[in-house]
């Protein structure tokens, strides 16, 4: 699933193709792409046809646009969730039709239309409308993430130092902190030097501080690559792929050493997912927590 930088990457694609434009018309094909919007697809069209495109904003693993009516302010936004194989793609109205296109976005100025593409068909599109803080009302509750403004480095640090709760579970806890998936959760501890099944209450203040440092610096690294793409279901919107996992420490690394210790990579199984991590350099702890 596309984490916090494969996202915005997307998000930078939006600013620069769609910001500034009016929809003239929205195709939204089958029921399954407006699953979350409860009127249904054909509401959906209706709503965001005539709708200016203020902004393209997100916050974690959540991507929207803000929608403005005429020259009134923004009130809502079209909520975006790639899920594990969801696209945005900007292509020329006469390129033809991806086999997995699930919506046409066309716009009044004729130019280039914006399509929802998706193989798995677990992303999908809503309208939501927006608070008083711009962020749409059904995400919430999804915390700031390590590049947002109100993000609280220090208050986080000193709250998880009181959680005896596995720090990996609590990094991938999006009311927590939002964007770490397990990719840069497992390279984040790895920098740090820390097991995920380690405690949070186990772990110094400084200690805490210094993971999520890691975490913002290798998310930050993977935008300068593109993001991390391991197939053809990440792209940004332009069709071209990340090359951060050229550059991965411990995820995906079993059996190869480690770039500190050379000690061979392991891999464990946590959450119904794998993790990756250096023996050696983030020991196992003796008792694992609930």
């Amino acid at each position: 699933m596309p984490e916090l930088p494969e996202v915005e990457v997307v998000r930078r694609g939006l600013a620069a193709h769609v910001v500034g434009r009016t929809l003239q018309t929205v195709e939204l094909r089958g029921t399954r792409v407006a699953r979350r919007h409860t009127p249904g697809p054909a509401d959906l069209a209706d709503r965001l046809a005539g709708r200016t495109v203020a902004a393209a904003r997100r916050r974690g693993k959540y991507l929207w646009l803000d929608l403005a009516d005429g020259e009134g302010p923004t009130d809502a936004a079209l909520l975006i969730h790639l899920g594990m194989s969801g696209q945005l793609l900007v292509e020329a109205a006469d390129a033809p039709d991806e086999k997995h296109l699930h919506a046409r976005f066309t716009f009044a100025d004729e130019g280039p239309q914006l399509r929802f593409v998706d193989q798995r068909t677990f992303g999908g599109l809503a309208w939501a409308p927006t608070g008083a803080d711009g962020i749409p009302e059904t995400i919430a509750h999804i915390a700031p993430d390590p590049f947002d403004p109100a993000f609280d480095r220090d208050g986080l640090a000193r709250r998880w130092r009181t959680r005896p709760r596995e720090i990996k579970r609590i990094l991938l806890d999006q009311g927590e902190v939002s964007g770490i998936g397990n990719i840069y959760a497992d390279e984040a501890l790895w920098r740090a030097g820390i097991h995920g099944r380690r405690l949070a209450s186990s772990l110094t203040g400084p200690a805490l501080g210094r993971l999520l440092d890691h975490a913002r610096d290798v998310m930050t690294e993977a935008l300068g690559q593109g993001g991390t793409s391991f197939d053809a279901l990440y792209v940004n919107v332009n069709g071209a792929s990340g090359y951060f996992d050229r550059s991965l420490a411990a995820y995906g690394q079993r059996g190869r050493p480690c770039g500190r210790c050379g000690t061979l990579i392991g891999r464990e199984v946590f959450m119904n997912r794998s993790s990756f991590f250096c023996p050696k350099c983030q020991p196992r702890p003796r008792t694992i927590g609930r």
